[in-house]
Order: structure tokens, then C-alpha cells, then sequence
């Protein structure tokens, strides 16, 4: 497939094409990368590619989302595993009756400026093709959501981003700024399935029965992670020191999509009249609890 020269630059700029040469989708080195990270996702439900940004472009990421991190929204909340609302319907020991205090933060897409590196990143179409053929997809487009299609997380000292599933089936992130401590990503491998919630394993890792379900990863500033996040319950332990910082770029398997009204006011404490207006009529890729 030909891409633009313009986009191989923006590649060449930012990425560190001597590891993942993403200039060249059609050359032996970029197949060689997609085929570890599908193995990858397919035997453990998670990709995580070092250094992919280039080395001397790691102080700039950080800085830059430092710079930005103030216009995050915060709140704390109590929350389930499936940030669901409370329903006391379901039985005693049912997962989705487990809360835990959530109390992380997330700027918005129109607070970050077009020519921060996450940006690019997000927007370059050489990026996106290769997070396509990632996750064996022919397309991934940019959420039509004006704040949820590319956000930072910041997680505070003391705080912790608690047991979650993601809405969407794959998830690409990448850290920019590490704690000083804590702040270790725990996941449970394809704990669920679109057919099936096993709500038995999911109940014994958030009661602390579940350790031999978790694995754990060491994420640094730079590194980018794919993962199956809405089969594969996770989390971040608590943060010390210093905060937490990590870019989510946000793709869907079809264009158009904009998160409910509830859930971004969740998220970012507001909507915009594209939440509004997409209301009612969300398409589900599953019937999983959410």
C-alpha cells in the first residue's frame, strides 16, 4: 500500500524506524513486527513494543504532556469493574456489586494541540494502518468523538486506575511519563469472551483469589502497548512519587463513533453537542455487561 511521503516523514520523525520500520508497509521488517505483535495478542492478549518512539524524542513527549495534564478532569467516584450503575437486583457476590474507588483523570482530545507527538501519532495514516494490521483488521478510523478519540490518562500519587474493562475490543496506549513508583499495569489475559462474561474468574481476581489469572508489565515512557482490553480485565496499582501519565489513542473498526452522553460526563465532565445528537444510537459489538 503507497502512503503519502508526508506521512513516511512524520513516521521517520517520531518513530524509531531501525526497530519498527514503519516507512515501508510492504517490506519484510514491517511484516516481521505485525507478526510478533498478532502472536503476541492472540497468546496473551498483549503486544508491547519498547522504544517505539525515538529515544531522543522521549524528554519531548513528556514535557509536552506534562504541559497538558493540569486540563485534566478529575473526580472520584465509586465504580464496578463494568462502570455500570449500581443494580441491586443481582445477587450477593456478583462482580458488577464489587466497587472500588476510582479517582484518575482524563484530558480531553481538544486540549491537546495538533503538533504534540501523541497527536501525530494518532492522526498519521502509516500509524493507523499498522495498528490495522495489528489486530488483522483492513481499516481502523479515528473516533468521530471531538474528546474521547485521543486522551491522556493521569493518574496522581496515591491513586490508582482500579479493575476495569474498556468499551471498545482493542485498546493502543502508550506511557509518557513513569511514577516514581507503583503505577505497574496488571492484566487478566481474555478473561471474558464476546460470548461468554466468566463471571466466576472475574469475581476471584477482584476479591484477591486470582493472582494466578494476572500478569504484570513493566510500561516505559515511549514504549507503545496493544492489548484486547475489552476481554481482558486490568488495571494500574496505586502511583507514589510523582504522576502517571499515559496517551490513549482511541480507533474503531467503523467511522462515526462517539461515546453516550453518560459516559463522557464520566470521563471529561462534559459533552459536546456530538454526544448529544449520537444518543440512542449506539451500535454493540457485543452483549457483554459493558
Amino acid at each position: 500500500m503507497l502512503m503519502s511521503a508526508s506521512a513516511a516523514r512524520l513516521v521517520e520523525q517520531v518513530v524509531d524506524n531501525a526497530r519498527y520500520p514503519l516507512r515501508d508497509p510492504s517490506g519484510t521488517g514491517w511484516r516481521d513486527v505485525v507478526s510478533r505483535v498478532r502472536q503476541d495478542l492472540h497468546t496473551v492478549g498483549c503486544s508491547v513494543l519498547p522504544d517505539f518512539v525515538r529515544p531522543a524524542l522521549r524528554e519531548a513527549l513528556r514535557r509536552e504532556c506534562e504541559e497538558i495534564a493540569p486540563r485534566a478532569y478529575y473526580d472520584v467516584e465509586t465504580v464496578n469493574a463494568y462502570n455500570t450503575d449500581a443494580d441491586p437486583s443481582l445477587p450477593d457476590g456478583h462482580p458488577a456489586r464489587m466497587t472500588i474507588e476510582r479517582g484518575n483523570a482524563f484530558v480531553a482530545r481538544d486540549c491537546i494541540p495538533e503538533e504534540f507527538i501523541i497527536h501525530r501519532l494518532y492522526t498519521s495514516p502509516l500509524f493507523q494502518l499498522f495498528v490495522a494490521r495489528c489486530f488483522a483488521l483492513p481499516q481502523v478510523h479515528e473516533l468521530a468523538d471531538p474528546l474521547s478519540g485521543l486522551c491522556l490518562n493521569v493518574i496522581a500519587p496515591g491513586r490508582a486506575h482500579p479493575w476495569h474493562f474498556d468499551t471498545n475490543e482493542f485498546t493502543v496506549s502508550m506511557v509518557t511519563q513513569e511514577p516514581e513508583a507503583g503505577g505497574v499495569f496488571e492484566y487478566c489475559p481474555n478473561i471474558r469472551s464476546a460470548r461468554a462474561e466468566n463471571f466466576e474468574d472475574v469475581r476471584a481476581v477482584l476479591a484477591g483469589r486470582g493472582e494466578h489469572l494476572i500478569r504484570r508489565l513493566t510500561l516505559r515512557p515511549g514504549y507503545l502497548q496493544l492489548f484486547t482490553g475489552r476481554y481482558s480485565l486490568h488495571r494500574v496499582t496505586s502511583v507514589d512519587g510523582t504522576a502517571r501519565h499515559s496517551a490513549i489513542f482511541a480507533y474503531s473498526q467503523r467511522p462515526g463513533v462517539i461515546g453516550t452522553v453518560a459516559r463522557t460526563r464520566q470521563l471529561f465532565g462534559r459533552v459536546a453537542a456530538a454526544h448529544l445528537a449520537a444518543e440512542g444510537r449506539a451500535v454493540r459489538v457485543d452483549q457483554l455487561m459493558d
